[in-house]
C-alpha cells in the first residue's frame, strides 16, 4: 500500500460530486480521488488539437490523450506519465498546459492492460490488481510506441522530454534509464528507492543508466519518499557522471502537491515547480 497516496486524499469522499469515473481516456476524474476540489484548474483547448488517440503497440491498441498546437508540425514532444489513478482529467489538463507552451504532449494509458484504474475506489486494491502488475518492461515498451506515434504525427522526437507524477514520477526516471534518446525529464515526487512491480529495480539501482538531465521535484513532508533516498540517488547519479540532474525539495510540503484537484495541492510549490519544469525543458533542449 502506498501511504503517500492515502495520506494525500481526504476522508469521507462523496461520490455524488462532479467528475465521477472517466468514460474515455482523459475525461472525468478517478473514483478514488472524489470529490475534486473547487480549486481544480481547467485549461481550454483554444488553439489546440486535443483529445483521445490510439497508439499501436504491436497488435495491441493503446488509448492515449494528446494535445498539441493546431496546425503545427515538428513540435518538441513531452511524454506525460500519470499517477496510479490513470489518465483522467487532471493528466489531460497537464497535456493541454504543455500544448499551450508549444509542445506535443501525450499521456498513454499505461495501465489499460491491467484494468480501469479510474474505476477503483479502494487504493490498496487498485495497487494490487492494476499498478503492481505493470512492469517496467511493459511500460517502457508502451512509451517507445508512444514516441514512434508522436514522430509520425507532428512531433520532433529529437527533442524528447518526459514528465510524470508519483508512479509516473518513478516512470520518468525509469524510462530515461531505458531510452538514451530522451533529451530531458522532470520527475514529480516519484519514489526512487523502491519499485511497484516485483522484480523491477529501483531508480537508485539504475542510476548508472540515467544519462539525461532530470529535475526531481519533491516535498519534504512526503511520508512515502524519505529525503535521504533522494540524497542517495543524487550521490549515485554524480558517481555515474550525471552532474546535470538536480533536486528541489519543498519544505513542509506533502506528496502530490501539484495535484490541484486534491487536498494535497500546495499552490506556491506547484507554481514554482511548474515554472522550473518549463525552464528545465527549455534549458536542456526540449524546445
Amino acid at each position: 500500500m502506498l501511504k503517500e497516496e492515502v495520506d494525500s486524499l481526504a476522508p469521507g469522499r462523496d461520490f455524488s460530486r462532479r467528475g465521477f469515473v472517466q468514460t474515455t481516456v482523459g475525461s472525468g476524474f478517478a473514483a478514488a480521488v472524489l470529490p475534486v476540489a473547487a480549486q481544480t484548474i481547467t485549461t481550454d483547448t483554444t488553439g489546440l488539437e486535443a483529445g483521445s488517440v490510439t497508439i499501436p503497440v504491436g497488435d495491441f491498441k493503446m488509448p492515449a490523450y494528446r494535445a498539441q498546437p493546431a496546425g503545427k508540425k515538428n513540435l518538441p514532444v513531452i511524454l506525460v506519465a500519470s499517477e496510479i489513478f490513470g489518465v483522467h482529467e487532471h493528466i489531460a489538463d497537464v497535456c493541454r498546459r504543455l500544448a499551450k507552451q508549444g509542445y506535443l504532449a501525450i499521456a498513454p494509458d499505461l495501465f489499460v492492460r491491467q484494468g480501469n484504474a479510474a474505476a477503483y475506489t479502494d487504493i490498496p486494491k487498485l495497487i494490487a490488481e492494476v499498478v503492481s502488475k505493470a512492469s517496467d518492461a511493459q511500460v517502457n515498451g508502451d512509451l517507445d510506441a508512444t514516441v514512434a506515434w508522436a514522430a509520425a504525427n507532428g512531433g520532433d522526437t529529437t527533442r524528447l522530454g518526459i514528465t510524470g507524477f508519483c508512479w509516473g514520477g518513478r516512470t520518468t526516471w525509469s524510462y530515461i534509464a531505458h531510452n538514451p534518446k530522451v533529451t530531458a525529464g522532470v520527475a514529480w515526487y516519484g519514489p526512487v528507492a523502491r519499485s511497484y512491480f516485483a522484480g523491477d529495480k529501483s531508480v537508485v539501482d539504475r542510476a548508472a543508466s540515467i544519462k539525461a538531465p532530470v529535475l526531481g521535484l519533491y516535498g519534504a513532508a512526503d511520508t512515502g519518499i524519505p529525503v535521504e533516498t533522494l540524497t542517495q540517488l543524487e550521490a549515485a547519479l554524480k558517481a555515474a557522471g550525471n552532474t546535470k540532474s538536480e533536486f528541489v525539495v519543498y519544505p513542509d510540503t506533502p506528496h502530490a502537491f501539484y495535484a490541484d484537484y486534491r487536498p494535497s495541492y500546495r499552490k506556491a510549490a506547484a507554481d514554482d515547480g511548474w515554472a522550473r519544469a518549463l525552464a528545465w525543458f527549455k534549458k536542456n533542449g526540449v524546445i
